[in-house]
């Protein structure tokens, strides 16, 4: 429910016209025995920790601790995003068909794209896609269109892409003739294998993918994997975590000229996890790939007074007059979640971002050490990584060990040994700003604790805790 600031005089006027001496009278009905204790805080609290203190008393009602990632992030929203997205203004409008007819929207949408080109370093974005994962398979096709010199419907895909990713791509371009060669993962520091680059280099690719920081959260060697595609006469495609944006290096800068086109999952920037969706996916690229770009694209001009105006441009749509050549993701259903976005940008500003992924980096660091300090846990790779983390759980199956925690509210992470067999057993855990030194030991010692009762367990049951 959104927050309704009264004033004392209507609060006062209110209870006068129903006879109540006091907003306790309001609830006279509900027993004394199911009242909760005075929410009193004493001094003041910031936005975000008197969330965390109304979330842990919410937990008693069943609320979890999220500990995976994967691709959908829990993070603090500020409590104004959604009370100014939800508004009528926004909430109610739909992307026009006539562009003239609602300029508010349009005006947002050119905000947004003009955000996410400063957050990406890149020239041009569009104004959203349906998620990350389409957004890939999105780019993949762009990318056949763009680099026509290759005559190739080829393109290299590394394995450390997410898993639902590269699924997504391969359910919607397989019956357009392309290839998707996955290329192989460094077992030792989680990375592409750059051993098997180099056998590919003699064959003809459209493009690369590279996500940075890749499924397990492992920093890829950006700069020298978009030079080598652009040697090889590829096009680069990236995908990138908004949020480590504001500590990593860009793709608009990566190499010696940057990443061709860029995708996402923007449910990091302000959209609640909200038990699967929706979500949103961004694309940004350079300015000469521009007439290849699906979605729509908002242009700023002046009308005859001179005034600015807002306005649909380079449109190629089914709809109109391209046909079968047309660019045609639409994705009017993600208005709200862009409006949502670049109101969180807008808030959160350049040093707010900053604070989020630095935030998510220590807290991920912070939890890895914890769990680390257990000689029956080890790192499944040497690399760098950001706000997801990979564990070797030795004898203790990933899957006994979700379900085990599961009962007492904790999310403990992502059993990845389903698409990555090669990997052993092992879970990736993940920690945002959400999460606090309490809540981290919490995750740790219950962890320790089951494996405790399994080591000391005649049979392999699931433990209690």
């Amino acid at each position: 429910m959104p927050f309704i600031p009264h004033t004392q005089a209507e609060v006062d006027e209110m209870l006068q016209s129903l006879q109540l001496s006091s907003i306790h009278d309001l609830f006279d009905e509900i027993p004394q025995e199911l009242l909760a204790d005075s929410l009193d805080t004493g001094d003041a609290f910031s936005e975000l920790d008197i969330s965390r203190l109304m979330q842990s008393r919410a937990r008693q009602d069943g609320e979890a601790m999220v500990f995976a990632g994967g691709g959908a992030y829990q993070h603090h929203i500020p409590a104004a995003v959604w009370q100014i997205a939800t508004r009528g203004e926004f909430y109610s409008a739909y992307t026009p068909y006539q562009a003239e007819a609602s300029q508010g929207t349009l005006q947002l949408l050119y905000e947004y794209q003009s955000m996410m080109t400063a957050l990406t370093a890149m020239e041009v974005s569009n104004t959203s896609l349906y998620d990350g994962a389409s957004a890939v398979a999105e780019a993949v096709l762009m990318a056949i269109r763009a680099n026509r010199k290759q005559k190739s419907k080829k393109v290299l895909v590394a394995r450390s892409l997410n898993p639902l990713y590269r699924k997504v791509v391969h359910t919607i371009v397989k019956n357009q003739g392309i290839e998707l060669v996955e290329i192989a993962l460094d077992k030792v520091n989680g990375q592409i294998d750059q051993q098997q680059l180099e056998e590919l280099e003699k064959e003809n690719f459209a493009a690369l993918i590279v996500s940075q920081p890749n499924y397990f959260g492992i920093l890829e060697e950006v700069d020298v994997l978009t030079d080598w595609a652009h040697q090889q006469k590829m096009l680069m495609i990236a995908v990138v975590n908004p949020i480590s944006l504001a500590l990593l290096k860009p793709p608009g800068e990566w190499g010696l000229q940057g990443a061709d086109i860029v995708v996402g999952e923007g449910q990091p920037l302000g959209i609640p996890m909200s038990g699967g969706g929706p979500y949103f996916g961004f694309m940004c690229c350079k300015q000469k790939y521009v007439r290849q770009m699906p979605g729509r694209i908002i242009g700023k001009t002046t009308d005859m007074d001179g005034k600015p105006g807002y306005t649909l441009t380079l449109q190629a749509r089914e709809q109109h007059i391209r046909r079968s050549k047309a660019t045609s993701n639409i994705c009017t259903n993600q208005g709200l979640m862009v409006t949502a976005a670049t109101i969180y940008m807008a808030l959160m500003g350049d040093e707010g971002l900053k604070r989020v992924a630095l935030s998510c980096f220590n807290n991920t660091h912070k939890l890895a050490e914890l769990l680390l300090n257990d000689e029956r846990l080890n790192p499944v790779f040497q690399g760098d990584f950001f706000h997801e983390v990979v564990i070797d759980l030795g004898n203790l199956p990933a899957e006994e060990l979700i379900n085990t925690l599961a009962p007492h509210n904790i999310l403990a992470g992502i059993n990845i040994s389903k698409d990555y067999p090669e990997l052993g057993n092992c879970i990736m855990v993940c920690a945002t700003e959400m999460q606090t030194e309490q809540s981290l030991q919490q995750f740790s010692d219950k962890i320790k604790r089951v494996l405790d009762i399994r080591a000391k367990a005649p049979c392999p049951v699931r433990p209690k805790i």
